[in-house]
């Protein structure tokens, strides 16, 4: 089962809310950006609208595509809450991002928060960059974050220490109001470059039972610096600029590759 698909009700309040807010102003970097290049915007991986919907509420009409229905409903649910002229802004498509086709093109396309990785092979990620590619303007720009590998982290990881299950997180559950411990357990396949993750969702009741637990697997592919940089160059984009910080800070290992490119 997908990640997304198990773990959407709880998205916003674990991987949307905790992780995300602590990408240090992802939201205000993907907006700038936005205003930056003006309409249409095209965001892969929309997923629950964190991002998509401060980009219309800038004023910019976006385009939000995702491959997950449990995702795109919840971002349903949020876009019905805004005002009429900032919901005519936003359009949702549920979609793959190596084969999506929409009939217009984009002075901006984003993946944000490093959804690019769960592209799991080099043929994929080519395919997405060529997809993407099409669907830019002639002035258009990619825009894309993925994180650093931080090779001495997934060394210490290897072998049985590295896949013990360890306590991530807490929060309340949206519906029930009861307490959600989160589990995780992850493995690297350094050859494969394959981070697999496993988190697993125990609601406990007011006597601290067990009484529903929810298993959500997650793959990632990891890509180092220069094997990204070849990437995009041979799938016809020129990089304009490689940050390592969403205040436009320069690289450095182990942290967050931001990519800007262009249409070549």
């Amino acid at each position: 089962m997908d990640f997304y698909q198990v773990a959407a009700a709880f998205y916003d309040r674990t991987v949307g809310r905790a992780e995300l807010e602590g990408e240090h102003g992802d939201v205000a970097f993907y907006v700038e950006e936005a205003r930056r290049a003006g309409s249409p915007v095209l965001e892969l991986a929309c997923g629950t609208g964190r991002v998509l919907l401060p980009v219309a509420e800038a004023g910019l009409t976006v385009v939000g595509l995702d491959s997950s229905t449990a995702m795109l409903s919840i971002a349903r649910e949020k876009i019905a809450e805004l005002p009429d002229a900032t919901q005519r802004r936003i359009e949702l498509v549920e979609g793959d991002m190596r084969s999506f086709a929409l009939d217009q093109r984009f002075k901006l396309i984003m993946i944000p928060f490093r959804s690019f990785l769960h592209l799991l092979t080099p043929a994929d990620q080519r395919q997405a960059l060529g997809c993407i590619r099409d669907h830019l303007a002639d002035d258009g720009r990619l825009v894309f974050n993925i994180f650093d590998p931080r090779l001495e982290t997934i060394a210490a990881h290897l072998g049985t220490l590295g896949t013990a299950l360890k306590r991530f997180r807490e929060f309340t559950h949206p519906e029930t109001g009861r307490r959600v411990v989160v589990w995780e357990a992850r493995h690297y396949d350094p050859a494969q470059q394959i981070l697999e993750e496993e988190r697993i969702f125990e609601e406990l009741d007011a006597d601290g039972r067990v009484i529903a637990k929810t298993y959500a697997p997650l793959r990632l592919r990891w890509v180092y610096r220069y094997e990204m940089q070849y990437l995009l160059e041979l799938s016809g984009f020129v990089v304009e600029a490689l940050y390592g910080s969403f205040e436009r800070g320069p690289f450095r290992h182990g942290g967050e590759q931001i990519w800007v490119a262009r249409r070549g």
